[in-house]
């Protein structure tokens, strides 16, 4: 049987982590900044955003950068945060005591962060194309 859903032609670099103890949006807040940027890049702006969401998103982006070192033998330095995916997840639901014996919910929400990077493939011409200056990637000579 034929898988419909990924089309790239080799395996690609991810790291996973579900169940983190967050909602989904504030997460999706962190992850708009970082998405398409460089793997040094993308640490250095989570280390400075002041938000609880970039920690456990900075450990999942070395966790990548990781999986990409160990598997596929790729320089860290070579890497770009690729596709980024904050899916919700199961919503942990506790009772708050209130007075004259009422109770009210509270909600506790979780998300799932998805990290796919990719290796920043250098050509031969120093020129960058249209597509990867859309993108926000730079090249610098040395």
């Amino acid at each position: 049987m034929e898988s419909m859903g990924n089309n790239s032609p080799g395996p690609e670099i991810r790291a996973l982590a579900r169940n983190i103890r967050m909602s989904a949006h504030k997460a999706r807040r962190v992850i708009n900044q970082i998405r398409g940027r460089s793997y040094g890049q993308a640490l250095m702006i989570l280390e400075l955003m002041p938000y609880g969401a970039c920690y456990p998103i900075s450990q999942l982006i070395h966790s990548a950068a990781a999986n990409a070192n160990h598997n596929m033998g790729l320089n860290k330095a070579n890497l770009l945060v690729g596709r980024v995916e904050v899916n919700e997840g199961a919503v942990f639901k506790r009772i708050q005591p209130r007075a004259q014996g009422r109770g009210y919910p509270i909600k506790k929400p979780t998300c799932h962060i998805t990290i796919v990077s990719e290796e920043i493939s250098r050509s031969n011409d120093p020129i960058m194309s249209i597509e990867s200056r859309k993108k926000g990637y730079v090249w610098r000579r040395k």
